[in-house]
């Protein structure tokens, strides 16, 4: 008989949290059902939104949250009508989707895009709610914590090749830069706002150029930079999530056809811009969220198979408050993976 874990994690109760001052306490999880699965957490990335949701900056938060949407342990408790195989002793993880409505005449869910069903569940701060009845059935806490349990539908074997501390960063700031270049047709002949790597300065440059960007473009120092790189790109995937970004100069570097694909998310209104920067290429501005099940399955077979890791650095769980704070600061290079200590020594 399976014994119920405690669940702890550490929690913000108001909008200090995002200053570093979650407090570690113990939380219900949802009621357990027999699509669920439940994963003794080992890893989990520290991701932007965390910041933002720690603080409320999109919004008010659901206090308490314990935040954390780049989940890897083990399965523990695997449900009855769980499908993918998924056992007890499994390496799992689970990205920043825990829940959809998965109904058969949903348009999205029906066809591979879970991720933008009006019903989707985000790992934390929201609720979990049946899908015939609409009866809330426990809140969502994400992997600043001990254990995670949710539908087994959003959970996704980890490849043996990758480790869990690379896999984690993966699950939610992986797969949102990798899903829109899947979507927009990047491939053999197009010159990517990634390979050509564009920041504000020169610090990352070095690092950059290790990554494989073939052209680095430093926006605070590189003089007209959007005259020189004018027309020079098909596709630009924007992380920036500030309001104060130089949106026109980078619709400015777009080829004729070119788009550009906004996945940062501001807490503020985006910058306007001239309309003719789009009219007068045929360019295109769309947005793209995180990825489908299988897409993400999709990205850690391809990281397994081509030995493609993220740069990372190893925080202690405990050191949780400091991390976010570092985070905050811009010092990760280039994501901090938090390291559960107690269940990586765990036996299963």
């Amino acid at each position: 008989m399976h014994t119920i874990p405690k669940y702890e994690g550490w929690m913000g109760l108001d909008p200090s949290a995002g200053q570093g001052k979650m407090v570690w306490q113990e939380y219900e999880p949802k009621q357990w059902e027999e699509t669920d699965v439940e994963i003794r957490i080992t890893h989990c990335g520290i991701c932007g939104t965390d910041i933002h949701t720690l603080r409320s900056g999109w919004g008010p938060t659901l206090y308490p949250c314990c935040v954390g949407h780049e989940i890897v342990g083990h399965a523990v408790r695997v449900g009855s009508q769980v499908e993918k195989g998924i056992k007890v002793g499994d390496r799992v993880g689970v990205g920043a989707q825990s829940s959809s409505c998965l109904r058969p005449d949903c348009e999205e869910c029906s066809s591979g895009l879970e991720c933008y069903c009006a019903d989707m569940t985000p790992t934390y701060n929201a609720k979990f709610k049946n899908p015939d009845t609409g009866e809330v059935t426990g809140r969502t806490y994400g992997g600043y914590g001990n254990y995670w349990r949710g539908p087994g539908h959003y959970v996704i074997p980890i490849p043996d090749a990758i480790p869990s501390a690379a896999a984690a960063p993966m699950l939610c700031g992986g797969i949102t830069t990798f899903a829109p270049l899947i979507h927009n047709g990047a491939g053999p002949g197009k010159r990517v706002g990634i390979i050509v790597a564009l920041s504000r300065t020169n610090a990352k440059m070095g690092d950059a150029k290790k990554m494989g960007a073939d052209e680095y473009i430093a926006t605070d120092h590189d003089k007209d930079w959007n005259k020189r790189h004018a027309r020079s790109l098909d596709i630009i995937v924007c992380t920036v999530s500030s309001p104060n970004m130089p949106l026109q100069k980078y619709l400015q570097l777009l080829r004729t056809r070119g788009q550009f694909i906004q996945v940062g998310a501001p807490e503020e209104r985006m910058p306007g811009f001239n309309v003719f920067a789009l009219i007068q290429k045929g360019a295109k501005i769309g947005g793209s969220t995180i990825g489908s099940p299988k897409e993400i399955t999709d990205i850690l077979k391809l990281a397994a198979d081509k030995k493609v890791r993220p740069w990372i650095q190893e925080r202690p769980l405990k050191e949780a408050n400091q991390a976010v704070v570092d985070f905050e600061e811009g010092k990760p290079r280039y994501r901090y993976t938090l390291v559960n200590e107690v269940n990586v020594n765990a036996k299963l």
